[in-house]
């Protein structure tokens, strides 16, 4: 299976810290989501789970553009954020993680899904904070029978719109294990990117006080973080281009 796509899945979860993590993801989610823009990519959320404080327990999102996926896969694992969170009354510095997985997008005509190993189950959805609740029951939950894996999604105000997501997700998540089974490192690979979140499994440390973003695979640093978090972030990627 070849894995050179030019879309990708960005899978971003809270991890240890509360909700101080979920802050934390919805800055990484904002950091991706705005690189993609400047690439000039096509971005689309599957599906978002809002923390109390306009956070993101989960989100997950699609991007579309050239070599999409080849460019964020080393983004894959546990991010983690040394600063003072904005609820911190004594100043002192909390350390909090996000994990992050990379999946090529897999196109319906790659996985095959056969509708009787599917269990589909309807909700109704709520938005941010549960101030918005769907009347009706828009929202998808699907359970892939024989590999147990389960997805859902709600963003969208539409049952039809909800499902398509939904088996977007369903089908790259697939696509992963079919990888680890042909050549036993995808699958492994999306486990360990996003590994137990705890706060020692770690891929990259952002540290506010110092202004610097530390990856630990490659030992490099770089300042001016406030401009990475806003989308710049070809000087990170390119130095695993090489």
């Amino acid at each position: 299976m070849n894995t050179n796509s030019n879309k990708a899945i960005i899978e971003i979860r809270a991890g240890a810290g509360g909700d101080e993590a979920a802050l934390f993801a919805a800055d990484l989610f904002r950091m991706y989501s705005k690189f993609a823009e400047k690439q000039g990519w096509q971005i689309k959320n599957l599906e978002s789970n809002f923390s109390s404080l306009k956070g993101f327990k989960e989100v997950i999102l699609q991007v579309s553009g050239e070599n999409a996926y080849n460019l964020l896969k080393h983004e894959g694992g546990v991010h983690r954020v040394q600063r003072i969170p904005e609820t911190e009354k004594s100043g002192r510095i909390h350390t909090s993680t996000a994990s992050v997985a990379i999946l090529p997008q897999a196109e319906k005509t790659e996985i095959e899904i056969k509708p009787n190993d599917l269990k589909i189950d309807t909700y109704r959805a709520s938005g941010p904070g549960g101030q918005y609740v769907n009347k009706t029951e828009s929202a998808i939950r699907i359970t892939h029978i024989p590999t147990g894996l389960v997805v859902s999604s709600q963003n969208e105000r539409s049952q039809g719109a909800n499902r398509e997501n939904a088996m977007s997700i369903l089908r790259s998540r697939i696509y992963a294990l079919k990888i680890e089974q042909e050549l036993t490192k995808m699958g492994q690979q999306r486990n360990i990117q996003i590994g137990t979140a705890d706060r020692s499994e770690k891929i990259r440390t952002y540290n506010f006080p110092q202004d610097r973003i530390t990856d630990h695979r490659i030992g490099k640093s770089w300042h001016n973080m406030e401009k990475i978090l806003d989308g710049n972030l070809w000087s990170v990627i390119k130095k695993f281009q090489k």
